[in-house]
């Protein structure tokens, strides 16, 4: 007897295809990012809705991030129609100290506003996602939305604000997390990439660039989603709870989560850890 055929349908609309395009240069400084656009390559994007868009930034220790880490996970926005960008950035290694990656994540979320129309993109739908240094990044941007010290006439017409902040392992409190990484091999040289060489000024360039020292009373933010494995041996947990606690006393939008057990990246992704935060991210851009 013949076996039985299954039949199953079709997908006119393509939906929950992605289209990788990578190597796109956002700043003459020759910085780049990797998008994931939620529609398959050559399908015709006329007359489709904008989608909204994740800004994610690799942990690197402010130095180059890398761009493919968490494209497994970051694909998976594409079957929610979100699209996501992957953001590169001047690296400390290279003599580029501190803000030299705020200003350029900053000009990439400009230019990516720029470009909405070419990548079918909502430029008023923008999150961002970060782990480790990207986190401390992304924290940063949801407290610096359009200041203007760190714009660059690259696209200075486009906002740099976001709407949301989802922040991994990230360093809040910079004069805390280097007492904890006191005795660590070179840190002094480290100290010198990411605050420049003379040493009388790293403690204010370290309060400059910890978001629990930027937070006021009675300025707008975007809500926040800290998580932390209670396990970091590298960036402790209670960084997390001090930008917790600092936002909470001013009244701002903020969830935390922590990842017991959980190390600094590896064992922090968990199937429940993903979902947390793809249900967030989905429940603030759609």
């Amino acid at each position: 007897m013949k076996p039985e055929v299954r039949h199953l349908p079709m997908n006119p609309t393509l939906a929950g295809q992605a289209e990788l395009k990578q190597h796109i240069v956002y700043s003459a400084n020759g910085q780049e990012l990797t998008l994931i656009l939620p529609w398959a390559p050559g399908d015709k994007r006329e007359g489709r809705a904008p989608a909204p868009l994740i800004v994610f930034v690799q942990g690197s220790a402010w130095t180059t991030p890398n761009l493919d880490y968490e494209i497994p996970m970051l694909s998976h926005f594409a079957e929610e129609g979100i699209a996501v960008a992957t953001v590169s950035h001047r690296s400390t290694q290279d003599g580029f100290p501190f803000p030299a990656f705020l200003v350029d994540v900053k000009c990439a979320i400009r230019f990516l506003r720029a470009h909405a129309a070419e990548y079918a993109i909502d430029p008023a739908r923008v999150a961002a996602f970060g782990t480790s240094s990207g986190g401390n990044t992304v924290c940063l941007l949801g407290l610096t939305g359009d200041d203007e010290a760190f714009r660059t006439e690259e696209y200075a017409d486009q906002s740099d604000a976001v709407c949301a902040v989802t922040a991994c392992f990230a360093p809040t409190d910079l004069p805390a997390l280097f007492r904890h990484l006191q005795d660590a091999p070179n840190i002094d040289a480290v100290k010198a990439a990411y605050f420049g060489p003379d040493r009388e000024k790293w403690a204010e360039a370290m309060e400059a660039y910890s978001p629990v020292y930027l937070v006021r009373e009675g300025k707008a933010y975007p809500p926040f989603q800290l998580l932390h494995g209670t396990g970091d041996p590298l960036v402790p947990c209670a960084q997390t709870e001090a930008l917790y606690d600092r936002l909470r006393a001013v009244n701002a939008e903020v969830s935390a989560c922590y990842v017991d057990g959980a190390e600094h990246e590896g064992n922090f992704w968990s199937p429940e850890v993903r979902r947390v935060i793809h249900d967030e991210l989905v429940r603030r851009l759609l």
